[in-house]
């Protein structure tokens, strides 16, 4: 164990943590096995839908900006999370030094961050679209989009550089074992054995803002949008205007409802350390797989330019052809 002194204060960090992982639980290699393929899928998703949108340039507006966000925040969570849950568990390096596990911490938690905060972006471009109709252009521009992702980016590295840094103040005299998968901060502030009161109240305000604020925010933006639907004449324009909110609900259902079943599930029965495993890696890595299938899917916009892509790519590919031939 090393010692770091500050301010007549001495704190006691260890040189490295123990992830533990399942407890006694057969064949449990399988299961990263799993994981594996759900990031397989999610790095080939997303990258196809960002190829997408970069390519096709009838997307190339203010709200496919975010969806492209979304992709690469999914893409980089999971990028943050799995490879390094595979290399611990199935390669077996369950120690991981103290400045790394920190490093990983910051990094699942400022793209989970991330994904939740976009979702909250893409309901604010719905609010404008079905509200605002006319002003929408004038209102969601390129330029507006750009910033307020700015903002995000900015607003999430400074919130948890600092709650990462509120580490630094414990001191682990006693077990170095985190009861978990990745370097969570909940497990790893209950093993200190210092006041943990601070971390206790950053952990509240981590969630609200991470999970509730912007579930609230996005629950209000659709009030509104349920109040003009219900004021459009035609039946036929509304269904319309429902469809081009479909997906992000879906989008949002998929992130937000594992996360709330898994806390309320939590306060009314302890949950036992290998079914808070479980939980939580499904819940961040199945919504950045299903993310870019629904967009592609459900999206009329994104499967339209798929097929324009695929029609432009065999034009040239016959042209090419004909070329060689005449050669």
């Amino acid at each position: 164990m090393q010692s770091n002194s500050s301010a007549n204060v001495t704190f006691v960090r260890p040189a490295t943590f123990f992830m533990n992982g399942f407890y006694n639980v057969p064949h449990a290699k399988y299961y990263y096995v799993f994981l594996s393929l759900v990031y397989v899928v999610t790095v080939l998703g997303n990258s196809f839908i960002m190829c997408i949108i970069y390519l096709a340039r009838r997307l190339h507006t203010a709200k496919y900006i975010s969806v492209f966000h979304l992709a690469f925040s999914d893409l980089c969570g999971s990028s943050a999370l799995i490879p390094k849950v595979i290399d611990t568990f199935l390669f077996e390096h369950q120690d991981i030094s103290y400045e790394a596990c920190l490093t990983y911490m910051f990094f699942v938690y400022h793209f989970m961050n991330l994904q939740s905060l976009t979702l909250l972006v893409l309901a604010y471009d719905r609010v404008v679209a079905i509200c605002f109709p006319l002003r929408y252009h004038a209102i969601v521009t390129k330029t507006a989009m750009f910033l307020i992702i700015g903002v995000m980016w900015i607003f999430s590295v400074a919130f948890f550089s600092m709650i990462v840094g509120s580490v630094n103040r414990l001191s682990f005299c006693g077990s170095n074992v985190i009861d978990t998968y990745f370097c969570d901060y909940g497990p790893i502030y209950r093993i200190a054995c210092n006041d943990i009161s601070v971390n206790l109240l950053l952990g509240k305000i981590c969630y609200g803002l991470l999970i509730f604020a912007p579930l609230i925010l996005i629950f209000i933006s659709y009030v509104c949008i349920a109040l003009v639907l219900f004021k459009i004449p035609h039946g036929v324009d509304r269904i319309k205007s429902i469809k081009t909110c479909t997906s992000h609900l879906m989008l949002v259902a998929i992130f937000y409802i594992p996360v709330l079943s898994n806390n309320i599930a939590s306060l009314i029965i302890p949950l036992h350390p290998n079914a808070r495993i479980i939980n939580n890696s499904l819940t961040q890595k199945i919504s950045p797989m299903l993310n870019p299938i629904i967009y592609t899917l459900k999206t009329e916009e994104v499967m339209q330019s798929i097929k324009e892509l695929y029609k432009r790519s065999r034009v040239s590919t016959t042209q090419e052809k004909k070329k060689n031939e005449m050669q």
